[in-house]
């Protein structure tokens, strides 16, 4: 400022000296001094109309180059902007990282705000309610979002709870299940978060069903023996009708028994490591076992009856040439004769089981057991491999069944990485199709 004021005075001092020099005596340097404070004034506000103009555009580029104090006005704005542009970079930089963040959640987030209106949501939320990203955006959400419970839940204004909604892609077969929670933040603005529940919801249910299902198992072969030892304890009893009782209640104690062996072997499964590829089994050995089992089963439920079962079984020579296969032998044999063992018991005399074992082009192997049983409806086949689920209870337990099979079969396949389908239509027949993978099967032999 010292420095404007001294270079305001030469100017005086040059003009005075110009109207001086001219002839003008005192009141010409007067003139002089007073017209050259007017120029100044004058070049002085050019220079600060041009620092004006540039400062209303901000377009660092074209910041006017100056001296004195418009100059340093100049340089000093620049860098505050700068400054600021640096700051907004980083404030958008970490705003992109964030919402980064929140599209890589497996929650749906949606930001509402003070009005219920949507600022933001991210893939998994525009999924979960249909919503487009950019479209919906300033939308209500209580126009997008329809369901009722959700209406309600909005309105009521109570968030400390969250909501379960079905969600759009659910149908009776595969139903979807959305929870949603409202958290309030800011001034006035709602952060919407939604996570796909389903899965919890359908192991909960399984907990319940699997806790009553052990019950009910477990307690009626109870109720029997109780019943028939009042029976033997209060009433006076021939040889033969003991004999029969006593028979009746070791039927009872051996389905007990299996109940029990059963959910102990699930239990093994479940908290044991998957084998390893140290243990191979030839195919045919395998298959041997498994046609020998099937066949004597076949025998025993068919010994009345006055048609047998047709049962097809590959022919062991061809056998040889499919190799061995990692893993443990009786967990292999066991889920492989259990599929077997199905299509016997469900199978009406006379009918047709056809036992088949290929190796795929890509080196995996399939083994497919199809039978001409009464079929299962589409409804039950998802469920088929859960703990004690039974498309007819009645005739699973008339088999001797305890419903817990197929449960181990899934897990003894998921541990040696292999697959199940189930493919069936009703009054036709069904098929159980086992995958395994080319990296648990060695020594196949192409055949001549």
């Amino acid at each position: 400022m010292l420095w404007r004021i001294s270079y305001f005075l030469l100017w005086q001092i040059a003009g005075g000296g110009l109207g001086w020099w001219h002839g003008g005596g005192p009141w010409g340097a007067a003139l002089g001094a007073a017209l050259a404070a007017w120029a100044w004034f004058v070049w002085d506000l050019l220079r600060g109309a041009r620092v004006l103009r540039w400062l209303r555009t901000g377009d660092l580029s074209e910041v006017p180059a100056m001296r004195g104090i418009w100059g340093e006005a100049a340089d000093r704005a620049r860098r505050l902007l700068r400054r600021q542009e640096a700051q907004i970079r980083d404030s958008q930089d970490r705003l992109q990282e964030i919402l980064a963040a929140l599209q890589a959640t497996p929650n749906g987030v949606v930001l509402l705000d003070a009005q219920g209106r949507i600022e933001w949501c991210n893939q998994m939320a525009a999924s979960q309610f249909g919503f487009d990203a950019q479209r919906d955006v300033m939308q209500s959400i209580g126009n997008l979002v329809r369901d009722p419970e959700f209406t309600a839940y909005f309105s009521a204004q109570d968030f400390t709870h969250d909501v379960v909604l079905e969600g759009r892609f659910s149908t009776p077969s595969r139903p979807v299940r959305i929870s949603v929670h409202l958290h309030p933040y800011g001034d006035g603005r709602t952060l919407l978060l939604s996570r796909d529940v389903t899965a919890l919801e359908q192991a909960e249910a399984m907990r319940r069903d699997f806790v009553a299902n052990v019950s009910h198992e477990i307690r009626t072969p109870l109720t029997v023996l109780t019943g028939f030892v009042e029976t033997l304890q209060t009433l006076p009893l021939s040889a033969e009708e003991r004999s029969r009782y006593l028979g009746m209640m070791a039927q009872q104690a051996l389905r007990m028994q299996s109940v029990v062996q059963d959910l102990l072997t699930l239990s093994r499964l479940e908290g044991s490591p998957p084998p390893g590829m140290a243990e191979w089994t030839p195919v045919q050995a395998l298959m041997q076992r498994c046609e020998e089992e099937g066949r004597a089963l076949s025998s025993l439920l068919t010994q009345n009856q006055p048609r047998q079962h047709v049962m097809v079984f590959p022919p062991m020579n061809a056998l040889q040439a499919e190799g061995d296969i990692a893993g443990v032998p009786t967990e292999l044999q066991s889920a492989l004769s259990n599929l077997i063992s199905n299509a016997v018991r469900y199978t009406p005399a006379g009918g047709v089981i056809t036992v088949a074992w290929h190796r795929m082009e890509d080196g995996r192997a399939v083994f497919s057991v199809q039978d001409t049983g009464p079929g299962i409806a589409p409804e039950h086949l998802p469920r088929l491999t859960e703990r004690f689920y039974r498309v007819d209870r009645s005739r699973s337990r008339e088999t001797g069944g305890t419903g817990l099979g197929l449960a181990i079969v899934k897990h003894v396949l998921q541990r040696h990485g292999a697959t199940l389908d189930i493919a069936s239509t009703l009054g036709k027949g069904s098929v159980f199709t086992v995958t395994f993978p080319a990296n648990r099967l060695r020594g196949f032999l192409l055949p001549d």
